[in-house]
């Protein structure tokens, strides 16, 4: 990916590339309590695709936490707007997302967004177009009065005249949004609107991998009129972070991301959590074949996409037998080995380095039987920063009898966030070891049932729990959370996201109100002590 020093510039920050040099660094900053704030240190940002420096970052000490703070705190439990409390505002978003829709709908902003997200988190244009185009999609669908829609109430009749029980959507106040770096600019921005729509004030906590991107979003919405004191943006290491919970009174924090960091969240904010964490995704193929071409790009897609850094990439694949005999594998690793860093279509992996890569290969290949189907090696031939992994797009395939033994269970459904699966084979006779296996993975985000016989494809879908999946010829794993519920299931923490009821369900608590005005009886008296 060649892309210029000088496309790294944010569009709404007005900054002259020309005037630009070494000596005075594009510079990120943090936003807090309506005000862009430098800090007394910061940290160089490196290319992912060659670690040359592109921007400095704030590097937030512990001292500059108490400004955040006093900003958080300034924010009531009512939040800053409610049913009862500054309704405008309600009004006032739906404005903000038109004016922000309109304005990716342009094809220079969209297409500076997309290079934008490639320049941070390297993946193809079409990858990056699509997190870009999902936005603004978002974005309108949430224009005019969609807004105050989400705030709907429901009343009900009381117990007699002047008794009206109503059921309100209420702010947390003072929240947070953890996002990842992989999508860097779809995840934070749908929870951020999201919290921001029902009245809540957020601190913003985006990857400081990619961390620019949000930035530019914040800006953007600032410039279609967001009040900038509605969020506080920190760049800043996770390390840190926590101490802002002692600092501030946090109502509620949302995480999408490891699900290591979500269990130690879960101790930190004594349980006030909205989790979507790691997703070890899986996909069957059922005893059906069909259209083996198109099923194949599919499987393709949702293993190595992005380079497989995404939330609900294929992890895990059921092969039957019949897919093997019809030669699924061949075609599998014909599409992967198309992929290349010359078009991104494969790139660095982020959180995973090489070592990481090789000693997980290393452990499946002590299982009996156990071969690498394709790739497996280390891509030496790129610039690629150390720190980063830069391996093949991969595939492991291991008999289904190691299943059964604990200590193998437990590394082959260990989630290598990259362009990496482990595939595995059943007949008809296996179909019950098969659903006892879904069964005890214990990350349930998305999934896929690769199947047109609805016999199949109920009895796996009625043992399973994933809290998105596919079902049909045309099952995948991946899939933009735009226009459907996306989010974990079987967990009460799970966070949603793309749709009202994600935004109600994670973003706002019940409230009832009871207006109780009626009429005291004629005839009442001071009944006993009950």
């Amino acid at each position: 990916m060649e892309i210029k020093r000088s496309d790294a510039l944010l569009k709404f920050m007005n900054v002259d590339p020309i005037a630009m040099s070494e000596k005075t660094p594009f510079k990120l900053h943090n936003l807090v309590d309506g005000q862009w704030k430098d800090t007394k240190e910061y940290t160089w940002v490196i290319d992912p695709m060659n670690g040359e420096k592109i921007i400095q970052m704030p590097k937030t000490n512990e001292a500059e936490l108490d400004e955040f703070a006093t900003s958080m705190n300034k924010c009531p439990k009512t939040g800053l707007h409610n049913p009862y409390k500054n309704i405008e505002r309600y009004c006032m978003y739906g404005e903000i997302c038109r004016k922000a829709a309109n304005l990716m709908f342009q094809p220079d902003i969209v297409d500076h967004f997309t290079r934008i997200i490639q320049r941070f988190m390297p993946k193809s244009y079409p990858q990056a177009f699509g997190e870009a185009n999902l936005v603004r999609n978002f974005l309108a669908n949430f224009s005019g009065d969609q807004v105050r829609f989400l705030a709907q109430s429901i009343q009900y009749p009381g117990d007699y005249d002047g008794q009206k029980p109503t059921t309100y959507r209420w702010p947390f106040g003072p929240v947070i949004v953890i996002s990842p770096f992989n999508f860097p600019l779809e995840i934070p921005a749908l929870q951020m609107m999201g919290a921001l729509f029902m009245g809540n004030k957020v601190l913003m906590k985006p990857n400081s991998k990619s961390t620019a991107v949000m930035e530019e979003f914040i800006r953007m919405l600032i410039y279609c009129g967001m009040p900038p004191s509605d969020v506080d943006l920190i760049h800043m290491g996770g390390s840190l972070f926590e101490k802002i919970y002692l600092k501030s009174n946090i109502r509620m924090t949302q995480f999408t991301g490891s699900s290591d960091i979500a269990e130690k969240l879960c101790k930190t904010t004594n349980g006030k959590v909205k989790l979507e964490d790691a997703g070890f995704d899986w996909k069957v193929l059922g005893p059906d074949v069909k259209e083996i071409d198109y099923v194949a790009w599919q499987c393709d897609q949702d293993a190595y996409a992005a380079t497989g850094q995404k939330c609900s990439s294929q992890s895990m694949l059921f092969v039957h037998k019949n897919w093997v005999n019809a030669g699924i594998y061949d075609k599998l690793a014909a599409i992967a080995s198309k992929r290349s860093f010359d078009n991104l279509t494969i790139g660095p992996v982020l959180s995973v380095t090489n070592a990481q890569f090789i000693e997980q290969k290393e452990k499946i290949l002590k299982m009996e039987g156990a071969k690498v189907l394709f790739g497996g090696k280390i891509n030496e031939n790129t610039k690629i920063p150390k720190c980063y992994g830069t391996f093949e797009p991969t595939a492991m395939l291991v008999p289904l009898k190691h299943f059964d033994n604990p200590e193998f269970f437990k590394i082959l459904t260990t989630e290598v966030f990259g362009p990496f699966q482990v595939l595995t084979e059943y007949d008809d006779t296996s179909i019950p070891k098969l659903l006892d296996i879904l069964e005890n993975i214990p990350l349930h985000l998305t999934a896929g049932v690769v199947s047109s016989e609805p016999d199949f494809r109920n009895l796996v879908l009625g043992h399973t729990v994933n809290g998105v999946t596919y079902a049909g010829l045309r099952a995948r794993t991946t899939g933009a959370p735009q226009n459907h519920w996306f989010g974990p299931c079987g967990d009460p923490r799970g966070a949603g996201i793309g749709t009202a009821e994600s935004i109600q369900l994670v973003w706002s608590c019940h409230r009832e109100i009871i207006m109780d005005e009626g009429p005291i009886p004629k005839n009442w008296k001071m009944p006993p002590p009950s």
